[in-house]
């Protein structure tokens, strides 16, 4: 049997799991990251902790790590790092590698959500596979033939801004006025809430008063549903998949949107077929998707 170590790296936790070839976690250890304080060798030195921790780490076939942002997976960088200080081109992926003697790759956390959910998840068995991530953000991932595309320099399958809706403010200077990002995530949603109530409102509360029965919430829930099925169709008329895996936060009250959702998806969408939209399946599929980067980077 074949084992493979998968880091799932975020701003605040850091989870450091021991996988099998069949994906079965066998060990699993956690701390705090520190990513959003830093600095970087307390980061580092924290990953290395948990690394210590699984039995036979020279034994196992390589180290997947999945991080927030995108990743230059040619030089094993992060040209970008938002929520882990001092990481931006720091080669932290070469400084395991060199201390451990194994193979370590270096992939976007989506990428490596989307990856398990295809090839151990709701996607198992699809030639081709596009991951969302429906939670305070938007984000994506294209998995074709169970490899991830990352292009250039990892920015492949971000979709967080592409833009849905005219005439919008721009509400983030990262992202495009009228991004899916900015008009349909859940912190759209809540920032949207709490300017219909006139006081903060969490995106919890606004579908508490939608399955209330308030038609005001629930236009406002409608209104980003509508967003979220162009964003589907324009993935779908470029990549023409053979099915949406949707996770995340928001997704839990997909029941509340879905159908608004895909009904604009099937109406805008210029193809023979759509795809089908499921639910993710995975409880940890970050941690799983970079120890299955290890088998298919490595192909081992």
């Amino acid at each position: 049997m074949k084992y493979y170590i998968g880091i799932d790296l975020g701003g605040t936790k850091v989870r450091v799991a021991k996988v099998n070839e069949e994906g079965k976690i066998v060990e699993e250890y956690s701390d705090f990251s520190h990513g959003l304080e830093g600095p970087r060798e307390l980061i580092l030195n924290t990953i290395i902790s948990l690394i210590d921790k699984i039995d036979n780490v020279k034994g196992c076939e390589g180290i997947g790590i999945a991080v927030p942002g995108p990743v230059d997976v040619y030089n094993m960088v992060m040209p970008m790092a938002v929520n882990l200080v001092g990481f931006k081109d720091y080669p932290f992926a070469k400084i395991i590698e060199e201390k451990y003697q194994i193979p370590v790759y270096l992939d976007n956390d989506a990428n490596m959500a989307g990856l398990a959910e295809a090839v151990l998840g709701a996607g198992k068995g699809k030639p081709i596979v596009y991951y969302l991530t429906h939670s305070t953000g938007i984000g994506g991932a294209l998995i074709i033939n169970g490899k991830v595309v990352s292009g250039q320099m990892g920015y492949a399958g971000e979709i967080a801004n592409i833009i849905v809706k005219d005439n919008c403010k721009k509400i983030n200077e990262n992202l495009n006025a009228g991004a899916v990002e900015a008009e349909s995530s859940g912190t759209a949603l809540a920032r949207k809430a709490s300017e219909l109530y006139g006081e903060t409102t969490s995106t919890k509360t606004l579908f508490e008063n939608a399955r209330k029965g308030n038609l005001k919430a629930q236009a406002l829930i409608d209104e980003a549903a509508k967003n979220m099925g162009r964003l589907l169709a324009t993935i779908g008329q470029i990549v023409d998949p053979h099915i949406f895996v949707i996770g995340g936060g928001v997704s839990k009250d997909s029941d509340l949107y879905w159908p608004k959702m895909i009904e604009t998806y099937h109406e805008l969408f210029n193809g023979i077929k759509p795809a089908l939209v499921t639910k993710a399946e995975l409880k940890e599929p970050g941690v799983l998707g970079a120890a299955m980067l290890v088998k298919e980077r490595g192909n081992v």
